[in-house]
């Protein structure tokens, strides 16, 4: 009972994080799993079985803040669904020795590349308005969703910032898009493990509980999308992420790194992470400080009420 409790206190925290990022749901919940001592694949598995109930109730709270753009949406899920399918038959077939560290692997380069992401370069919002492109959304759907049931995580790590990097669509909705469509994504990747690993495969209590957590607070995470700080919360995450993957790669192994290296390596993650959240505190703080650009004036209205005004002179 205390582990399905601590499940879906993690899995209220993980949306919470996801609805607010658009990433980060499985990276974190899979990461739990695995330190509860989970074979990779039946982890991927049951996150992505509770991702079906967590991003349909996200989706639709994102569609009620009118968070969504459903051409988007399309765009994206559709290849990301083959790709999750893909890479959760990849996934069932592997060893569970060759399977944990491949997979902390992954996990520990998604962890690394959020935190560098906020810690140093925020939101972009730049050119906004400008269309998305179906070749340039559907490779990247096919590469993140295929990370997404190899590494337990990924669409939202992979997704998000790349189309956030493009500044076509506003943060909002690239956040509201992605978690959308991460529904077409679990459930192809689901009907993936099913095939390779059978139902025997996934702990259906444990996926109970992750989705409960979830849908709690996948309605608040639509709301907060518009006012948690993003930076922070990104580096706070990415810190996590890459502590607790760190230390299933040490002791593995391929590592078999002695209690003195384990610590040593630690203390740097714990100092790092500190450092990353604390800049990115500094930052959001500068940059909500910041007085807003001053508006040049309309020198064009100026000139033509200094003609109009100039003409009658001109006649009399």
């Amino acid at each position: 009972m205390k582990t399905l409790i601590l499940l879906a206190l993690a899995g209220l925290g993980a949306q919470l994080v996801d609805g607010s990022l658009g990433m980060a749901y499985g990276v974190t919940s899979t990461t739990l799993l695995l330190a509860f001592g989970t074979n990779p694949a039946a982890a991927s598995a049951t996150v992505h079985l509770a991702e079906i109930g967590t991003t349909l109730a996200s989706g639709v709270s994102h569609w009620r803040f009118g968070n969504v753009d459903w051409k988007v949406v399309v765009k994206i899920g559709v290849p990301g669904a083959v790709g999750a399918f893909a890479g959760a038959t990849v996934l069932s077939n592997l060893s569970t020795e060759v399977a944990e560290p491949v997979m902390a692997l992954i996990l520990l380069g998604l962890g690394i590349y959020l935190l560098g992401r906020f810690t140093f370069r925020g939101l972009s919002t730049g050119n906004l308005g400008k269309p998305l492109r179906k070749r340039f959304l559907t490779p990247l759907g096919m590469v993140a969703g295929f990370l997404d049931a190899t590494g337990g995580g990924g669409w939202g790590p992979v997704g998000t910032p790349a189309i956030l990097a493009s500044g076509r669509l506003e943060p909002r909705k690239v956040i509201g898009s992605i978690d959308t469509s991460e529904f077409l994504v679990a459930l192809a990747a689901s009907v993936g493990f099913l095939v390779g690993l059978g139902s025997e495969g996934i702990d259906y209590q444990w996926a109970a509980a992750l989705l409960l957590g979830g849908l709690v607070a996948a309605p608040f995470a639509a709301w907060l999308v518009r006012h948690v700080p993003p930076r922070i919360l990104g580096s706070a995450v990415g810190g996590l992420i890459v502590l607790t993957n760190t230390r299933t790669i040490l002791r593995s192994d391929w590592a078999e790194a002695g209690d003195g290296t384990q610590w040593a390596v630690y203390g740097l993650i714990y100092a790092v992470w500190a450092a990353a959240v604390g800049h990115s505190l500094r930052e959001h703080r500068r940059q909500a400080g910041a007085p807003a650009p001053e508006k040049a004036p309309d020198t064009t209205a100026e000139d033509a009420r200094g003609e109009r005004t100039a003409e009658p002179s001109a006649h009399s």
